[in-house]
């Protein structure tokens, strides 16, 4: 908790302690979704959520594509994805065209009073919350030596007041604009068409651990076809400065 003092947090604390919050969803008060840019800009972001075996695989063939076009992006980790691919979170991690952001400790989504969505539930307290949040930074900055800028919590489902927490600990909600691939459910042509559709500005979300599934095939179309009309991408790190939040 360096960037913030712990007297800072009590308060952040006490206040949320004292009210009901007043919205709940993936667009809530302070979440990040698009960047201002004057270039053919486009952040695309991609999601490692772990648990099961199946939500604990890597897509290397998709990385493998990025890496070799030099595409640039923000990589949101789970702390349980990290156990299960060390030696592979740490290759990422010291590849410097991706940011290594937090996914959560427990891929859970992010209430003050344990609301749930897809089955999944929710952190049940604004502790909960700060636990979520920082069991996962405290590992990614042992592992790597940096503790990650943004968050975004299992199903990117949060309430206004845990938001402000996040905020509180020194985090930015990495939201998105554009949803690539539905959780690894689309077809390629239809995550390619999601793609397509991104515009400067826009933060595109999709998921590399899911190789099964069409989100790489999709991806390598869109890509190819955009680089030919002029965009280039970027990592969320690159343009803190101009990230637009839901007021």
């Amino acid at each position: 908790m360096r960037l913030q003092s712990f007297i800072g947090i009590f308060l952040s604390l006490a206040l949320h302690a004292q009210t009901s919050p007043a919205q709940w969803g993936e667009n809530v008060t302070g979440v990040t979704t698009k960047f201002h840019s004057n270039k053919k800009e486009i952040a695309l972001t991609f999601d490692a959520c772990g648990g099961s075996e199946r939500s604990s695989q890597y897509d290397e063939a998709l990385i493998d594509f990025l890496t070799a076009n030099h595409i640039p992006a923000t990589l949101f980790i789970n702390a349980r994805w990290i156990d299960r691919n060390l030696e592979t979170f740490i290759k990422l991690s010291r590849n410097p065209l991706f940011e290594i952001a937090n996914h959560g400790t427990a891929h859970k989504p992010l209430s003050v009073e344990g609301k749930s969505v897809y089955g999944i539930q929710g952190t049940a307290s604004a502790d909960e919350v700060i636990a979520e949040i920082q069991g996962n930074n405290l590992k990614i900055e042992k592992l790597t030596g940096k503790r990650p800028l943004f968050f975004r919590a299992g199903t990117a489902f949060y309430d206004e007041q845990s938001v402000a927490i996040a905020h509180t600990l020194g985090m930015e909600i990495g939201g998105f604009s554009v949803l690539g691939d539905a959780g690894a459910t689309f077809s390629a042509p239809k995550v390619t068409q999601q793609l397509m559709s991104a515009k400067s500005g826009d933060i595109v979300l999709f998921h590399m651990n899911h190789p099964e599934g069409g989100t790489r095939e999709g991806i390598i179309q869109g890509v190819e076809a955009l680089l030919k009309e002029g965009y280039t991408f970027v990592r969320l790190n690159d343009v803190k400065k101009s990230l637009i939040k839901i007021p």
